[in-house]
């Protein structure tokens, strides 16, 4: 389902994060896009609307992690309050760090294939958000000799890279 008035929800973005980079004494800018146009590093995520971050307080919200990026995008998917299977409707991005996000989890389900397919063991990702979970199952869903299972709860669920027998 599609976001009802993608125009609001952007306004309201721009209402929290306003507050956020002001109050904050952040050195940041943002654009705001709603519908991007496809990009390819970014083939597996299509978000309504776009937040991009540039300026000298980058790197803030890139350490440890992206975790004050994350935070920040987590604040505005739960003002949206977008159910979570529609959190990648809205996408927030500083310096191009989701498209290397994606290429790193791309590479590492490769390298899970391989090792499942000559070990015929099991491969378990380390834990992470459903977001990236997704981009792992759908990275390995043409291997027709692999499956993919999300396990594990909450904070702790991680994929795991199964043999397909």
């Amino acid at each position: 389902m599609a976001i009802p008035d993608k125009i609001a929800a952007a306004n309201k973005i721009n209402d929290l994060l306003t507050g956020i980079v002001n109050n904050g004494g952040l050195r940041l800018k943002y654009r705001i896009t709603v519908d991007p146009p496809l990009q390819e590093d970014r083939d597996w995520e299509r978000p309504e609307i776009l937040v991009e971050f540039s300026g000298p307080d980058s790197s803030l919200l890139l350490e440890r992690g992206a975790e004050l990026l994350r935070a920040i995008e987590l604040l505005g998917l739960e003002m949206l309050r977008l159910p979570g299977n529609e959190h990648e409707k809205v996408c927030f991005d500083c310096m191009n760090h989701r498209g290397m996000r994606l290429e790193e989890l791309r590479l590492a389900a490769s390298v899970a294939a391989e090792k499942v397919r000559k070990t015929g063991a099991p491969y378990g990702f380390a834990p992470m958000s459903s977001r990236e979970r997704r981009i792992l199952h759908l990275a390995l869903r043409d291997h027709s000799d692999l499956r993919t299972q999300s396990e594990g709860e909450g904070l702790r669920r991680y994929v795991v890279v199964y043999p397909k027998n």
